[in-house]
C-alpha cells in the first residue's frame, strides 16, 4: 500500500480545533479556504480528551471535527492521540511512566513518556487505536492514519529490562553466543544466566553517559531493542486499525536524521513515509534536503509526505529564527523536488498556551488574514492549486548512491576511541552535500539495498560493515563503477566486534590499502594535504597503499607524504579511499572528479547556490527543478528547451535563464 491518492498535492497540517470554541472553528475553515488549505492532521494529542476515564470514551468533539472538515470539503489525517498519556492512566498505572538513565522513575507529565514495554500502556494505547479505527473507517473526510507522534526516547525500567531480555534470546539464541557477541571475557562480564543481563544505564555500565557506557555490545543491542519496542508499539496499533479498515494507508511521522531510532527498521512496516522538517540553525540547505533523500529512500524511492514544517519560526530552541519572505516557498519546493506528495504545517492556528503558544502558524492569535505569514501560505497554496497532478506519484532517477547506517552511526560514536569529536552526521552530510552540489541525485539508501542501479557509491564513515555487503560494493567497481569509503570505515562486524584482519576490513581488497596506524589530533590542529589543496583535522589513518595509487598526501608530521586520499583500480572501475576528515573544499574536489568519470556534474554545478533536483513522472516525463537560495539572482545559461510548470514561460536552449532571489523553478 503506498500514499493516498489526491488529485493536487495535500496542503495543510496539524489542527487542533478542540483547544477552542467552535465560533474560532467558523473563521479557521473560512482561513482555510482562502489559504486553499485542503488537508487537515487531527486528533494528534486527543486521549485526555476522547478517554477521560478508563471506561469513558467520548467522540463528540472527535465527530464535530471530522464531519465539520467532510461539509468544507477537506480530508483528514486522523491521529491516534496515543503520543501522550492522559493523566488518569499514569496514575491508574505508574508503571506506564518511563524510567530514565538515572534509574528515576518519572511521574505524569510531557509528552513521549510512556514506557514501550508496559502492558497498560499498550492495552489502552490499542483500544483507543481500534475504537477509532471502527468510529471512522469510513467517513468520508479520512484520508490517511497517522499512528502516534514522533516515536522516540528510551526507557530503563524493569519491564524494559525482561523485555530486552527476551529480545536478546530471539536475537542470539544462547548465552554462549551472546557472549561471544560481547565479548564479555573482557572485564569478566561473561553471563552464566538470562537474569544476570541488566540494560546499560548509570547504574551498570555507565561510563561517560547514555552514548559511552563500557561494553558497545550492549549499548548498541539496547539501540536496537528500543527501535524494535517502539516498532512494537506502532505495529500493535496498526493491527487493531487494519481490522477495521483494509484500505486506509497508515503511517507516522519520523524527524529526519533522528538518532535514537533506525528507521530503516520501521521502513517495511510503514504504508508510506512522512517526516517533519525542522533543520538546525543556520544548516545549509543541503541538510534537509539529505533528509528528505533518507525519507525517499526508506520506501525504495517511493515519495513520502512533508508532514510538518513551521510556517515562520520554531519555539523549542534557545534562539528561533524567523523564515525570511520566500524562505517558506523555497523549502517547500524543496521537499517536492526531493520526492515529497504532501506540503503540511505545525501549525494550523497557534495555540493560547503551554510551551508552543509562540510556535509559528500559518493563523496567529488575533486570527488575521493579512499577515504576511498568510500571505505567503495563501500564495503558495495557489501554485499548488496550479500544479494539479503533475508532480504526484514521481521518482528521482539517481545513479548516484549515498550508504546512511543506524548501526554505524551508533557504533562509530560509543566507542571509545580514536576520536569522539568524529560526529556520523557530519562526515555522511560533508560527502552527500559535494555530490548534490555537483548537480548530481543522491539516493539515500541502507547496506542492504540493490545497488546495481548505482554507477557510483558514496560510503563515508561506515564503520560497521554488515552481510554481504564488501562482496556487493565489489560488484559495483568490477562493472565499471565507483566506489569511495572514508576514514575508520570497515572496522566491526554487526556486534561492534573488530575484525581480525588489516583495516578497513572486509573493504581492503577493494580499496587496495592496509591502514595499521591512525592518529587523533584537536580539532584546533589541521593537516595540509597539499595536492587537493585542503586541510584535515581530526582523526589521520596512516595508509600503505597495496595497489592502489596516492591521490593525495599529508603534507606534516612523521608521516608527512603518505597517502591521505587513495585510488585504486578494481576490475573495470575504482574504490577511492579518504582516510582523514578532509574539510568541504577537499571533500567536494574527491566527489567531484568522481562523478565527472561517470559523467554525473550537473549542468548548473559551476552554481553552487543552485540546488538542482530530478523527478521522472509515471508517464516518463523528467522534470528539473531549479531552486535558488541565494539572496541575489541566479544567471543562468538553459541547457535544454522547457517550459515553467510554475510560470508556463517557455525558454530555448542557450537562451538565458534567470532564478529569483530564493525562487524555483520546474523544467518540463
Amino acid at each position: 500500500m503506498t500514499a493516498p491518492r489526491t488529485p493536487k498535492i495535500p496542503y495543510g497540517g496539524d489542527y487542533n480545533p478542540e483547544q477552542w470554541p467552535e465560533t474560532v472553528w467558523d473563521d479557521d475553515h473560512r482561513l482555510f479556504t482562502r489559504a486553499g488549505i485542503d488537508t487537515l492532521t487531527v486528533g494528534v494529542f486527543t486521549w485526555s480528551l476522547t478517554q477521560p476515564a478508563p471506561e469513558t470514551y467520548d467522540f463528540t468533539v472527535l465527530d464535530r471535527i471530522l464531519d465539520r472538515a467532510a461539509a468544507e470539503g477537506r480530508q483528514v489525517c486522523l491521529a491516534t492521540g496515543t503520543a501522550a498519556l492522559p493523566p488518569w492512566l499514569a496514575k491508574r498505572h505508574p508503571e506506564v511512566n518511563r524510567t530514565d538513565f538515572e534509574g528515576r522513575r518519572h511521574r505524569y507529565g510531557q509528552r513521549h513518556n510512556f514506557c514501550p514495554s508496559s502492558p497498560a500502556y499498550r492495552e489502552h494505547a490499542t483500544a483507543l487505536a481500534s475504537r477509532l479505527a471502527q468510529r471512522y473507517a469510513d467517513h468520508p473526510a479520512l484520508l490517511a492514519w497517522h499512528i502516534n507522534n514522533e516515536y522516540g526516547g528510551a526507557c530503563y525500567c524493569e519491564l524494559c529490562a525482561e523485555a530486552f531480555r527476551e529480545w536478546l534470546r530471539d536475537r542470539h539464541g544462547t548465552l554462549d553466543a551472546l557472549n561471544d557477541a560481547w565479548w564479555t571475557t573482557f572485564w569478566s562480564h561473561r553471563y552464566t544466566d538470562w537474569d544476570q543481563i541488566e540494560p546499560p544505564n548509570a547504574l551498570t555500565e555507565h561510563w561517560r553517559g547514555p552514548d559511552h557506557t563500557a561494553f558497545q555490545g550492549i549499548t548498541l543491542d539496547y539501540f536496537r531493542f528500543t527501535t524494535d519496542a517502539l516498532l512494537g508499539c506502532f505495529l500493535a496499533e496498526k493491527e487493531v486499525i487494519r481490522a477495521h479498515d483494509q484500505d486506509t494507508p497508515v503511517t507516522t511521522n519520523f524527524m529526519g536524521t533522528f538518532r535514537p531510532l533506525d528507521y530503516h527498521r520501521w521502513a517495511p512496516h510503514l504504508d508510506f513515509a512522512s517526516w517533519d522538517n525542522y533543520p538546525p540553525l543556520d544548516a545549509p540547505p543541503t541538510r534537509p534536503a539529505l533528509a528528505h533523500d533518507l525519507m525517499r529512500g526508506l520506501k525504495d524511492g517511493a515519495p513520502f509526505w512533508l508532514m510538518e514544517q513551521t510556517p515562520s519560526t520554531t519555539a523549542c530552541r534557545d534562539v528561533n529564527p524567523l523564515r525570511r519572505p520566500g524562505e517558506l516557498r523555497l523549502a517547500t519546493f524543496q521537499a517536492i523536488a526531493h520526492g515529497a506528495d504532501a506540503a503540511l504545517y505545525f501549525q494550523m492556528r497557534a495555540s493560547r498556551g503551554a510551551c508552543e503558544k509562540y510556535h509559528g502558524a500559518v493563523i496567529g492569535h488575533a486570527g488575521h488574514d493579512d499577515t504576511r505569514v498568510f500571505r505567503e501560505v495563501t500564495e503558495l497554496g495557489k501554485e499548488l492549486e496550479s500544479l494539479g497532478d503533475r508532480t504526484l506519484g514521481a521518482r528521482t532517477p539517481a545513479r548516484t548512491a549515498l550508504l546512511f547506517d543506524w548501526d554505524s552511526w551508533w557504533a562509530l560514536e560509543i566507542s571509545d576511541g580514536p576520536s569522539r569529536l568524529v560526529k556520523y552526521p557530519e562526515v555522511v552530510h560533508a560527502h552527500y552535500r559535494a555530490a548534490r552540489e555537483a548537480g548530481a541525485d543522491v539516493d539515500v539508501i541502507p547496506q542492504t539495498a540493490d545497488l546495481t542501479p548505482y554507477d557510483v557509491v558514496l560510503a563515508p564513515a561506515l564503520h560497521m560493515v554488515k552481510g554481504d555487503l564488501a562482496t556487493r560494493l565489489e560488484e559495483v567497481a568490477a562493472r565499471g563503477g565507483t566506489v569511495l569509503a572514508t576514514f575508520l570505515s570497515g572496522r566491526v562486524d554487526e556486534h561492534d566486534r573488530a575484525f581480525l584482519t588489516d583495516v578497513p576490513g572486509p573493504l581492503a581488497p577493494l580499496m587496495g590499502i592496509r591502514v595499521d596506524e591512525w592518529d587523533a589530533r584537536p580539532p584546533e590542529f589541521t593537516q595540509p594535504v597539499p595536492e587537493l589543496p585542503a586541510e584535515a583535522r581530526l582523526v589521520f589513518e596512516l595508509v600503505l597503499p597495496l595497489g592502489a595509487e596516492p591521490v593525495a598526501t599529508y603534507g606534516t608530521d612523521f608521516y608527512a607524504g603518505t597517502p591521505a586520499v587513495t585510488r585504486n583500480r578494481f576490475g573495470d572501475g575504482e574504490g577511492w579511499y579518504v582516510a582523514t576528515a578532509l574539510d568541504q573544499p577537499g571533500v567536494d574536489q574527491v566527489v567531484r572528479r568522481i562523478l565527472a568519470r561517470h559523467d554525473l556534474l550537473g549542468p548548473y554545478a559551476g552554481h553552487p547556490a543552485v540546488e538542482t533536483a530530478t523527478r521522472v513522472t509515471p508517464d516518463g516525463t523528467p522534470l528539473l527543478f531549479l531552486l535558488n537560495h541565494a539572496p541575489e539572482p541566479a544567471r543562468l545559461t538553459a541547457h535544454t528547451t522547457a517550459t515553467d510548470l510554475l510560470t508556463g514561460k517557455r525558454v530555448e536552449q542557450g537562451e538565458p535563464l534567470v532564478l529569483d532571489p530564493l525562487g524555483v523553478a520546474i523544467l518540463q
